[in-house]
């Protein structure tokens, strides 16, 4: 499907804008002009999907897998469409323009996007709304009441709500529906407006040659729509308390591994069901992007389950999953799996064996290449495979410079240079790197915009097992320069991977009814 290309991870939350917190306005669309002037095919983005203040506002640790953050939305664009007014707009607080803030961002823009739904009521101008209920029922609806639900019991676990709501009786939920039906209804608008905003910027990169990658997490939050709804696939005890959780054994982030806390699933019941939810989840997830990147893939073949109540990750043992027949079910359903598949970490024969046979490509990290001294490491450039997806870093890792400043020593920066060719230092690494990687044989390679910008520590989005001050890190647009996307171009060009023109019939055929 696509040759050498380059890509870039980004956030939406991290462009610049007045509002507190990237979103699906103006800098989105200039960010993808950069894009286009730069010769880069991919931008990647992380989970879309609601984040929690609870859950340290990561979007892999979400309220819903299907939902996207209603944080994204554009005030700009409501103002266009004549959901807000001027004056709903001139008297916002002061934001930083480096960091989230997300405590009084989801203030502001709760408040504005109230203001939207009464002026939208007061439009009578329904039937695009009406459509979308229509087509997303499946999961939109348990999706709504479940966050009226969570509201009304003050954020409690839903596990801890009334009997009747924690079990969903019919009675107890209809009169629930009926009596918040104005509640469930904006949280229906929400939606219906975050996903607008976010099929019109994908289809303006889209028209200029630009693909989205996303990424979909494993599991899903415990306090979330797709548990309290789908209780069967998840292995809960009669309380409906997670019985086992997800996690890693110890790795490169942490000696005691990583303690997630998610519910694992019931692969049993999943396959008994003809695995229907992930098809769903999928299906979503390929009308939303062009390509979408599977994090902790591994877990899809055998995971990592942890007994409720542990306190770290260490006492786990590997279960295995009905991969193949998983897999199958996809095929049978999608003319096209466009995935990546991230195979960091403890990757064992049977994820590597199953890796192969789909042909999915797995990922590198330049990062981890210069961790050691031995040159078989599959993470050095002169190792790499053309099926394969290239890192300078994650949205885990340190930034390069943050890296290289703050993890790396004397003998590393001497092992950098002699690699390189050429002696670097501090000012000029990342671009040494970036350049490194782009004229590696990886059909794919992506890099973080911070090492791009060649930003320090403090631009790093996401400190694995730190819970606080995490995915805040923003830009600002006088960071976006023409020289940058110029020097890139340049790179992309002498390396062959400027961008192929990017067809309509190069997306996957069944996305194009759904899309609103």
């Amino acid at each position: 499907m696509i040759r050498r290309t380059t890509g870039i991870l980004l956030h939406i939350s991290s462009l610049p804008g007045a509002y507190g917190i990237g979103d699906f306005g103006k800098e989105a669309y200039h960010f993808a002009d950069f894009l286009e002037a730069a010769g880069v095919f991919s931008w990647q983005v992380l989970p879309l999907n609601p984040t929690d203040l609870v859950m340290g506002n990561s979007p892999y640790s979400s309220s819903s897998a299907f939902a996207l953050n209603p944080l994204l939305i554009s005030p700009d664009e409501l103002l266009k469409e004549g959901l807000l007014h001027n004056s709903d707009l001139e008297e916002l607080p002061y934001f930083t323009y480096r960091k989230v803030d997300y405590k009084k961002v989801i203030r502001i823009k709760t408040t504005l996007l109230y203001k939207a739904w009464d002026n939208f009521v007061l439009q009578a101008k329904n039937d695009e709304f009406l459509s979308f209920c229509e087509k997303e029922k499946s999961w939109l609806e348990d999706f709504s009441i479940f966050q009226v639900l969570r509201n009304h019991f003050k954020g409690r676990e839903w596990n801890q709500w009334p009997k009747e709501f924690r079990d969903r009786k019919e009675s107890a939920m209809h009169k629930a529906i009926l009596e918040n039906a104005d509640a469930v209804a904006r949280e229906k608008f929400i939606q219906f407006m975050a996903h607008k905003q976010w099929f019109s910027l994908k289809e303006y990169c889209n028209q200029k040659g630009i693909q989205i990658i996303g990424d979909i997490p494993i599991y899903v939050q415990f306090n979330s729509a797709d548990v309290w709804a789908n209780q069967a696939i998840f292995k809960l005890d009669r309380k409906k308390r997670p019985t086992e959780v997800a996690g890693v054994p110890p790795d490169y982030f942490s000696e005691t591994g990583q303690l997630w806390g998610n519910p694992v699933y019931d692969w049993h019941t999943l396959k008994k069901n003809d695995f229907s939810w992930w098809i769903d989840r999928m299906t979503i997830n390929l009308k939303l992007f062009d390509r979408a990147r599977i994090d902790h893939f591994r877990g899809l073949v055998a995971y990592w389950a942890v007994k409720a109540g542990e306190k770290t990750a260490i006492n786990g043992e590997w279960i295995a999953v009905p991969v193949e027949q998983l897999f199958a079910a996809f095929r049978k359903k999608f003319k096209e799996l466009p995935l990546i598949a991230e195979d960091l970490g403890m990757i064992t024969p049977d994820v590597i064996n199953f890796l192969e046979k789909t042909g999915f490509p797995g990922m590198r990290v330049l990062q981890f290449g210069f961790m050691g001294n031995d040159p078989d490491d599959a993470y050095l450039p002169h190792n790499y495979a053309h099926n394969t997806v290239a890192y300078t870093g994650t949205h885990d890792n340190n930034t390069l410079r943050g890296w290289y400043t703050k993890e790396l020593t004397f003998h590393d920066h001497q092992r950098i240079s002699n690699y390189l060719g050429k002696k670097t230092g501090i000012s000029s690494v990342h671009k040494e790197l970036v350049r490194l990687l782009i004229f590696s044989v990886a059909d794919t390679v992506i890099f973080p915009l911070q090492d791009l910008f060649g930003a320090g520590h403090r631009a790093r989005m996401n400190r694995p097992g730190k819970a606080k001050h995490n995915w805040e890190w923003r830009f600002t647009k006088e960071e976006l320069k023409d020289s940058l996307s110029d020097w890139l171009y340049v790179i992309n060009d002498l390396s062959g991977r400027i961008k192929p023109f990017f067809k309509d019939e190069m997306v996957n055929e069944n996305k194009s009814e759904d899309q609103l």
